[in-house]
């Protein structure tokens, strides 16, 4: 585990497409599984603050 968080951050060498194709997919599959576990808490609080009850303006 502690090899996994060594490697955050450094740029990783790549020899052919494949090899970088891959590691853009692996980058962009993270930020969709951040974005899938952060958007519904983002818009829980932000929701969190309205009341139960919703006047409109007039």
């Amino acid at each position: 585990m502690s090899a996994l968080f060594d490697t955050i951050g450094h740029v990783k060498s790549v020899y052919t497409l494949v090899d970088f194709y891959q590691y853009i997919k692996t980058v962009e599959y993270l930020i969709c599984v951040a974005f899938f576990v952060g958007f519904p808490m983002f818009y829980k609080y932000m929701m969190s603050g309205k009341s139960s009850t919703q006047e409109t303006a007039h």
